[in-house]
């Protein structure tokens, strides 16, 4: 495993830390402020905001904003298939759509990086690759009770076609960082991104709602919001230097982390299949960790 790898690799995890943990807090955040669309698009803001200061903080990143027409339409593109469009499907989906059933579909994200990856990015994809993404996928079936009744509805169509526009974001993000660094990109994401989302709001008739959001709303947006940030710009990092497919397949194991908050803080005891879920999924994230330095590929652009 080469040395840019290894650290992309462990970005993933931290990330997937973030991320697990943000699952967790926004299902309290979001039963708080109730609208959805108010919900994510202030806790959107609050996000590009702190990427705003992280990105001047770093300061070698300020000149790339002068940027030709082309890569600004890259960043145009990354807003709307990753930071606008795929949070309203999502949050819509997901007022129809179990809460299990969302979260697997949108776990299936890995699936669809790895379809685009090979032929567009050119990434190798070996048995280990494979085996590893099986893995995970039976591990996040096993945390959501085996899926008994699953069916797709208006709600899981919904969750995922946002689903697959991030799909194409990771894409997208992975031929731009090359050219473009990383925190830069995540600001156009999350700023350009909350702008549409803004947008929306205003004219779907939740303007109200969200300039009137409360002090207890607001709280609640700043924290997942800092979360949110954070699980960005690692996001975004890892993706500069760790293959699209390894990154994504390593985010799975958020679920981990947001199956133990809710058995240590709402009590939940450890079922056998959570329990198998669990080592199904750390089963995955090993493989993914050696896949890559194997070089077993079975398929290549």
């Amino acid at each position: 495993m080469t040395g840019s790898r290894g650290r992309g690799i462990a970005l993933a995890f931290g990330t997937a830390l973030i991320s697990g943990v943000s699952v967790f807090v926004n299902s309290y955040g979001v039963r708080v402020v109730r609208d959805a669309t108010v919900y994510t698009t202030a806790k959107n803001l609050v996000a590009a905001v702190v990427l705003v200061f992280l990105m001047i903080g770093t300061r070698r990143s300020v000149p790339a904003l002068r940027l030709p027409r082309r890569q600004w339409l890259g960043l145009l593109v990354v807003a709307v298939v990753g930071g606008s469009v795929p949070f309203v499907l999502f949050f819509s989906g997901l007022a129809r759509a179990s809460s299990v059933h969302a979260a697997f579909v949108q776990k299936t994200l890995v699936i669809w990086v790895a379809l685009l990856a090979v032929p567009i990015l050119g990434e190798r994809l070996g048995i280990l690759h494979y085996a590893a993404i099986g893995l995970l996928l039976a591990g996040q079936a096993a945390l959501g009770g085996g899926l008994a009744g699953f069916r797709f509805g208006a709600g899981e169509w919904m969750i995922l076609a946002a689903t697959l526009l991030w799909a194409v974001e990771v894409i997208l993000v992975k031929r731009l960082v090359g050219a473009i660094p990383p925190d830069v990109l995540a600001v156009a994401r999350m700023g350009l991104g909350v702008v549409l989302l803004i947008g929306w709001v205003a004219v779907s008739g939740h303007w109200s709602a969200l300039i009137g959001l409360t002090g207890e709303g607001w709280r609640w947006a700043v924290l997942t919001g800092l979360l949110l940030g954070g699980y960005v710009a690692t996001w975004y990092r890892a993706l500069a230097l760790a293959p699209a497919v390894d990154v994504t397949a390593v985010l799975v194991v958020a679920a981990v982390i947001t199956a133990a908050l809710d058995a240590i803080v709402n009590g939940k005891d450890l079922t056998p299949q959570t329990a198998a879920g669990i080592l199904l999924l750390a089963a995955g994230a090993g493989l993914v960790t050696v896949a890559r330095s194997r070089r077993t590929p079975v398929s290549a652009a």
